[in-house]
């Protein structure tokens, strides 16, 4: 019998940058991550999930200096990975409460380990989306964003944790991991989306964001190739511009598929 369903393309990289000797970024991607000493990838990695095996994909941007940054990113991509083994039931039916709970779970790992090691100033932002079984949630913290295609309409629907008053240089952040909820309620911003057929979704630091104008992501976005080929030309823009800090670009497809279920179950990764 003939069903039809939804796979999941996406593509991703992590470049440390030009300017930036160390790499603050890391990545969750339907399993795969950085450790948390890492120089980044200099290659573009995509694979296609079947919706069913429910994928999450998500940018972590560490913040502190000297390894804390770092430690905080992959923290918090560890962190999601057991998350993610331990919670399919909840991400399945409420993908918008799988990421809430998921940050909470992270915040407490960045927040552990600083107290553990006497660090009082580390944190990461998160940019994440999950794939239930009916719909699509994305959540974030801090200023990575997300951005997403939908027919003609280019927009961002992440929402930026920054302090809006702030005068001179980059804006200190309201929301982060890696914050004492005794100091401050984490709020990260979650909204949910049902599946549409060719509806394109950009994660990405601020890496990517400091460089490139809107205008110019969703110049990227809207071209018609394979989503690893835009995730090359937003890469090859942001390293052309000067890349003055790490960037982290994840971009992913929702598209259908009426060929029988089980020719969907041998999923692939090209590495």
């Amino acid at each position: 019998m003939n069903r039809m369903t939804y796979h999941i393309n996406y593509a991703y990289t992590c470049h440390t940058g030009k300017v930036r000797l160390n790499n603050e970024d890391n990545f969750w991607c339907c399993g795969r991550l950085l450790p948390a000493d890492n120089q980044g990838i200099e290659e573009i990695r995509a694979g296609v999930r079947l919706r069913e095996s429910l994928p999450v994909l998500a940018v972590f941007d560490g913040m502190g200096g000297e390894s804390q940054g770092e430690m905080a990113a992959w923290l918090a991509a560890d962190t999601l990975s057991r998350f993610f083994k331990e919670n399919k039931g909840i991400l399945r039916k409420e993908p918008g409460r799988f990421l809430a709970e998921a940050c909470r779970d992270m915040n407490q790992a960045v927040c552990s380990y600083g107290r553990e090691q006497r660090i009082f100033a580390m944190g990461t932002t998160a940019a994440m989306i999950a794939f239930g079984k009916k719909k699509t949630a994305i959540c974030n913290l801090g200023d990575s964003r997300i951005y997403k295609l939908s027919g003609e309409k280019f927009s961002q629907i992440s929402n930026d944790h920054v302090l809006k008053s702030y005068m001179f240089g980059k804006a200190p952040l309201t929301q982060f991991l890696g914050v004492e909820e005794t100091e401050m309620e984490l709020e990260p911003a979650i909204e949910t989306f049902p599946y549409v057929e060719g509806e394109r979704y950009l994660l990405c630091s601020d890496g990517v964001t400091d460089m490139l104008t809107d205008s110019e992501i969703e110049e990227i976005m809207k071209m018609d190739m394979p989503v690893e080929d835009n995730v090359r030309l937003l890469r090859d823009k942001v390293l052309e511009k000067g890349a003055r800090d790490n960037t982290t670009i994840i971009m992913c497809e929702v598209k259908p598929d009426r060929r029988p279920l089980r020719t969907w179950l041998r999923q692939k990764e090209n590495k």
